[in-house]
């Protein structure tokens, strides 16, 4: 993917639908280049195609996912490593603002990282920190692991502090997930009683999934970005819910 089509695929992330001549005007390229473009990026599933538009897919594809609201997701990543002490044992879950925590732990001394997702392994490499990654059932778009291995693994670990991604909040559901078996992994993780971080940036709300999250009141802490609506603040404030916005 080239640097053009990345822009290509950061507009149609976050306005979910959007036109040629609206691209073409953007990249200040021509319209044909524009659709070639789109040809490539729909045969590889980033996008799909209508009369005149190019429309956001939904995806467990985890570099899809990032490169939605990917600026403010890498300032959640940084905000969300700066919380992170020495010596610590923490939990990363699957999701793509949680995969950018990678980049930041370069000056964190003797941390342990427990993932249930490859992604995230593989970006912490390169990082000064022991890395552990659970078995089970492996998911191959979302590169992560599933399933009842996966929940007996993490009933035997222990950790301070578990980042956890979402993909919907409102009042009367509370968190909520797409993915029946991820969801079951983050109710593992919930049910350990650590500091249970929520990272995630503010599309995220007032949308309804099928998959509960929680209780609510396992969460102590909702990382996100600026643009949250004041009523969902005010939501999780209520609830008890430290509510760190990210500009």
């Amino acid at each position: 993917m080239n640097d053009r089509q990345q822009v290509i695929l950061q507009w149609v992330n976050d306005k979910q639908r959007i036109s040629v001549s609206e691209l073409s005007q953007i990249c200040q390229v021509s319209e044909v280049t524009i659709r070639h473009d789109l040809n490539q990026l729909e045969q590889r599933h980033y996008l799909r195609r209508a009369h005149g538009f190019a429309v956001a897919i939904q995806t467990d594809d985890v570099d899809t996912r990032m490169m939605s609201n990917f600026a403010q997701k890498q300032k959640l990543a940084k905000f969300a490593a700066s919380l992170i002490r020495d010596g610590e044992t923490v939990f990363f879950e699957s999701g793509s603002s949680i995969a950018l925590l990678a980049q930041y732990l370069a000056d964190k001394k003797n941390l342990t990282v427990i993932t249930v997702s490859s992604y995230v392994a593989s970006l912490l490499k390169s990082m000064p920190c022991d890395v552990v990654l659970l078995g089970g059932m492996y998911q191959k778009t979302s590169q992560t692991v599933v399933g009842p291995l996966t929940r007996l693994c993490l009933q035997q670990m222990n950790f301070s502090k578990a980042f956890i991604g979402i993909d919907g909040f409102t009042d009367t559901t509370g968190f909520t997930g797409r993915d029946m078996l991820r969801a079951d992994v983050v109710n593992t993780v919930v049910a350990k009683g650590a500091e249970n971080i929520v990272l995630t940036d503010s599309s995220k709300f007032g949308q309804i999934n099928l998959n509960p999250l929680g209780p609510v009141s396992a969460f102590s802490h909702v990382i996100t970005d600026e643009a949250l609506p004041e009523t969902f603040r005010q939501q999780l404030t209520h609830l008890g819910i430290k509510v760190s916005l990210v500009g």
